[in-house]
């Protein structure tokens, strides 16, 4: 099976080891809701996406934005249930666990990278 990281590659670390893209309209539209958690070492990507929303979500998770070469454009960190946010000028977004974007010590700028591998779950 496939997988994809996702790495800060200004910084050297990784976000998720194992990354779910969510391309099309039901998978962004559904995204993260109803799930229990968002287990450490996962994210979701969302592209396009220039906004989300934590609607029916039950955990917090840090969305992070990225522009069209993959710089980030705005980090919302530990984003609540039943929040909104807007992405920047973001045209994708990548949905972590919250706390993993500071872990990496991520910031706005930051380029991150969609790495394909083999193996993950």
């Amino acid at each position: 099976m496939r997988y994809r990281q996702a790495l800060n590659s200004s910084k050297g670390t990784v976000l998720a080891e194992n990354v779910r893209v969510a391309s099309g309209l039901w998978s962004r539209f559904w995204g993260l809701m109803l799930r229990k958690e968002l287990p450490a070492g996962q994210a979701l990507l969302l592209a396009p996406c220039s906004s989300v929303h934590c609607f029916f979500m039950r955990f917090p998770i840090d969305v992070v934005f990225l522009d069209g070469d993959r710089r980030v454009t705005k980090i919302a960190p530990a984003m609540k249930p039943w929040r909104m946010a807007m992405g920047g000028g973001g045209k994708q977004a990548l949905e972590l666990p919250a706390g993993e974007a500071a872990k990496a010590r991520l910031e706005v700028g930051d380029q991150v990278s969609i790495v394909e591998g083999a193996g993950g779950d």
